[in-house]
């Protein structure tokens, strides 16, 4: 079996070879559970890594040994979990599955749940808060929802929507372990998003034939509501979650309302806006107390290229001209 890197190494949370200890540690990031070693033989090397992004966490648990893990029911969230290595037999429910590095597992958090990891299976895990999923949900269909999301409890990574939510994780994790963008409470705050709802439409659950399949009428005072707050705290990390937040409806429904009655996407909009407030800084005489990089940044701008190319495109200038005015 080939070793696996260590992820999210500089974020350690604990090690241990105490079979006691590491179910102590571990049942205070997740829930109480039963934890045993299946074979006398092997020493417990427990390892866990571990960075909050909010209501998202990424963890790297590796017990170093077999062991039985018996939580019973998680309740209060979602976990995805991920082998980088072996294999591990996952039975949550009526349901059992051999999970490996093309298999995930995606416990209903409602179902008893007895899994059996075997040695050399270090797994990367991803935490999602289920009030904040199930909101994302309610979200993307515009309506509240009465039933527990209920995923399948496999999720095959060869498939292409399941690839790409795994590389938005991997690319995650890797700028984690860099300290990068991604420690920006408003880069994280959108990286979350992006997680439960990339979660949500690329692996089956029991509302996926209603996303994207009704679109509620949506009146241009709803429109207005979201350009509002655009307008009222550009600066902060919106996202089009947030904007459908203040508007009252779906994010489906305020896309086709702003292509309706703006012209533009949701995010355009706010893009302009933003762009808009870079200029009047740079015109005014304290810009030149400020470097045009922090303006851009304070603005939620993090990319200073595509900045520039953003505002050359708006406003026929590059903001170094609009500086010297």
């Amino acid at each position: 079996m080939v070793p696996v890197a260590e992820l999210l190494k500089e974020h350690n949370l604990f090690r241990t070879t105490h079979l006691d200890e590491a179910r102590s540690e571990v049942a205070r990031v997740f829930c109480p559970h039963s934890l045993t070693t299946t074979n006398r033989e092997e020493k417990l090397k427990t390892v866990h890594n571990r960075i909050t992004l909010g209501d998202v966490t990424l963890n790297y648990l590796d017990y170093g040994a077999e062991v039985r893990i018996t939580p019973g029911e998680l309740n209060s969230f979602y976990l995805v979990q991920i082998p980088l290595n072996g294999r591990a037999e996952i039975s949550c429910g009526k349901e059992m599955i051999l999970s490996d590095v093309n298999m995930a597992s995606i416990p209903n958090p409602l179902e008893k749940l007895d899994m059996v990891w075997h040695s050399g299976n270090p797994q990367l895990m991803v935490y999602i808060n289920r009030a904040t999923l199930e909101k994302r949900l309610e979200d993307l269909i515009g309506r509240e929802i009465h039933v527990p999301v209920r995923f399948e409890l496999g999720m095959d990574l060869t498939t292409q929507n399941a690839k790409s939510w795994r590389n938005l994780i991997d690319t995650l994790v890797s700028d984690v372990d860099h300290e990068g963008l991604t420690m920006h409470a408003g880069i994280r705050n959108q990286f979350q998003d992006l997680i439960i709802t990339g979660l949500l439409l690329s692996q089956k659950h029991n509302y996926s034939e209603s996303i994207g399949t009704s679109i509620e009428p949506i009146t241009s005072r709803s429109v207005r509501l979201a350009m509002a707050a655009c307008e009222a705290n550009p600066q902060d990390p919106l996202t089009v979650t947030d904007m459908a937040h203040f508007a009252g409806v779906s994010i489906r429904s305020l896309q086709d309302g702003f292509k309706k009655y703006v012209g533009m996407s949701p995010t355009d909009y706010l893009r302009n806006v933003r762009l808009n407030r870079v200029r009047e800084e740079l015109l005014a005489e304290r810009s030149f107390d400020s470097s045009i990089a922090d303006i851009a940044f304070r603005w939620g701008f993090t990319h200073l290229g595509r900045f520039a190319k953003l505002y050359h495109e708006r406003f026929g200038e590059l903001p170094s001209e609009t500086i010297r005015k």
